[in-house]
């Protein structure tokens, strides 16, 4: 091949890494030769859709032969209903993956700054290098983000400040009064992400509600996710609320009909199963609790966690541990990539799943 194709791309698209997601369980079952494959390495919902969904999803197929709303008018104004705003504040997206891109995409240019915290969301790394601005990642404080360090970073060209809360894959979270003071100190012309994929899953008493805050701070984008506590990850929908001003300079550049139709009825559905989502938080609380213990037993430090997931030091390079762990059939997360080369992530799954990766992490570390 005489053209490199490769250097033509946009400067920051050339040294790009694509996202890795967590390791499909038939991949495994494929390299491995293995069955019945326990994965719990992505933070999904380990129940599945409720049935609800399904029989929502179902009565939908017939029209799959049309497009769906690019409007997302029905779940706009059912998002508008459950959490009191206005449908207009609402960016729909495959994914808030899908939303974290466009808000890169529609708000960063070369050159601009991005300010984000060491081990966040590998995604923010993505969408900054992509469009080719420059990343300021602050150190972190206790494994989650430090806030004063994150002020002390602002600069005239910086853009946007991306904070998830929960962090992702630290479980670590933010206080309310913690969030504010910090959001009255950063300039109006600066968009703030509220990346709060996990906040669902979160009891303590002093979380924020991001979407409360709405109101107060103009330059505040919250984010939000049916990929985790409503089990929709397949589907693949998320959304955005921001002042009707942000919302319309994403609509610019969404895709047309970016979340199908499938996903639009799934998401109105899942909003009002309570007795699911109840469901789900409790389970995710117990096998929190689960883990937690074991951890202590075994000897292994773990960071604390408000999300869905359990971040693990095992004490030395990670690597050959989810490798061995593989090979028992169970499927975990190495965040080498985020700068943690002797942790694992373990997203909570069913009580048998649960025991089981904790009988084979028991046995791996042990040899």
């Amino acid at each position: 091949m005489s053209c490199d194709f490769i250097s033509l791309a946009t400067v920051g698209v050339q040294d790009l890494n694509p996202y890795l997601p967590g390791k499909p369980p038939e991949e495994l079952e494929r390299e491995l030769g293995l069955t019945d494959v326990v994965k719990l390495a992505s933070n999904e919902n380990p129940m599945g859709p409720s049935e609800n969904v399904l029989t929502a999803i179902k009565q939908q197929l017939r029209g799959l032969s049309l497009y769906p709303d690019s409007g997302g008018y029905r779940l706009k104004n059912a998002l508008s209903q459950q959490f009191g705003f206005s449908p207009e504040q609402v960016t729909l997206g495959n994914g808030s993956n899908d939303v974290l891109e466009l808000i890169g995409r529609a708000y960063l240019n070369p050159n601009d700054e991005v300010i984000y915290s060491e081990y966040s969301f590998v995604v923010y790394s993505l969408v900054t290098q992509a469009t080719g601005a420059k990343a300021v990642v602050t150190p972190a404080k206790d494994w989650g983000h430090d806030l004063d360090a994150m002020l002390s970073s602002i600069t005239a060209r910086t853009r946007i400040i991306f904070i998830a809360n929960p962090n992702n894959p630290t479980g670590t979270w933010l206080t309310r009064q913690q969030l504010t003071e910090f959001l009255d100190k950063v300039p109006e012309n600066v968009l703030v992400v509220l990346d709060e994929a996990y906040t669902e899953y979160v009891k303590e008493p002093e979380f924020p509600n991001g979407l409360s805050l709405l109101a107060d701070y103009q330059n505040l984008v919250v984010t939000r996710t049916f990929s985790k506590a409503y089990g929709l990850a397949g589907l693949r929908v998320g959304f955005s609320v921001s002042n009707p001003q942000v919302a319309n300079v994403l609509s610019r550049v969404r895709q047309p009909f970016n979340v199908n139709s499938l996903a639009l009825v799934a998401a109105e559905t899942a909003l009002t199963d309570q007795a699911y989502l109840t469901k789900a938080l409790e389970l995710n609380q117990q096998g929190m609790a689960l883990f937690e213990k074991a951890f202590s037993k075994l000897g292994l430090a773990y960071i604390p966690s408000v999300g869905n997931f359990i971040t693990v030091d095992v004490a030395t390079d990670a690597q050959p541990i989810y490798q061995a762990m593989l090979e028992e059939g169970v499927i975990v997360r190495p965040v080498a990539n985020y700068g943690m080369p002797n942790h694992l992530r373990i997203s909570i799954g069913l009580p048998e799943e649960n025991e089981r990766c904790l009988d084979v992490l028991a046995k791996v570390v042990s040899n």
